[in-house]
C-alpha cells in the first residue's frame, strides 16, 4: 500500500519533476549543478571549472536562479552561487553514483560551442 501512496505522490508532482529534469537536461546547466554540488562558487570559479563561457554561463545561471535551484550571494563585485535545495544535491549525487564519480569531467570533455546553444523548444 505504501507503494501506491508513493506513486500517487509522484503523480501529483510529476509536472514539477519533469520541469526540473528538463532544466538540468542542458549540458551547461548540468555542469553548473555538478560544480555547485561541491559548495558555493563564484561566477569566475564556475566558469574556470566548467569551461562554460561567461555569456552562456550568465544565461544558464539566470535560468537556474529563476527556477529556484540556485541562490546568489553578492560580495563586493563578485557573485557567489550555491544550490538552493538539498534535493538538487541529492539528485546530482545520484547521477554521479549512476554514471560514475567522474560525471563532471565526462561532461566537461563533451562540452563544445555547439552545446552552448539552447535547443529549440
Amino acid at each position: 500500500m505504501a507503494e501506491e501512496l508513493n506513486l500517487e505522490e509522484l503523480r501529483d508532482r510529476a509536472g514539477e519533476v519533469s520541469e526540473l529534469l528538463k532544466l538540468l537536461a542542458h549540458p551547461n546547466r548540468l555542469l553548473v549543478a555538478c560544480e555547485l554540488m561541491e559548495g558555493e562558487r563564484s561566477v569566475s570559479e564556475i566558469e574556470a571549472a566548467t569551461g562554460v563561457r561567461q555569456p552562456n554561463l550568465s544565461r544558464d545561471l539566470a535560468r537556474l536562479r529563476a527556477a529556484g535551484l540556485v541562490t546568489p550571494r553578492r560580495h563586493a563585485k563578485q557573485v557567489f552561487y550555491r544550490l538552493a535545495d538539498t534535493r538538487i544535491e541529492a539528485l546530482m549525487r545520484a547521477l554521479c553514483a549512476t554514471f560514475g564519480a567522474d560525471l563532471k569531467s565526462n561532461l566537461s570533455a563533451g562540452s563544445s560551442p555547439a552545446n552552448d546553444r539552447e535547443p529549440a523548444q
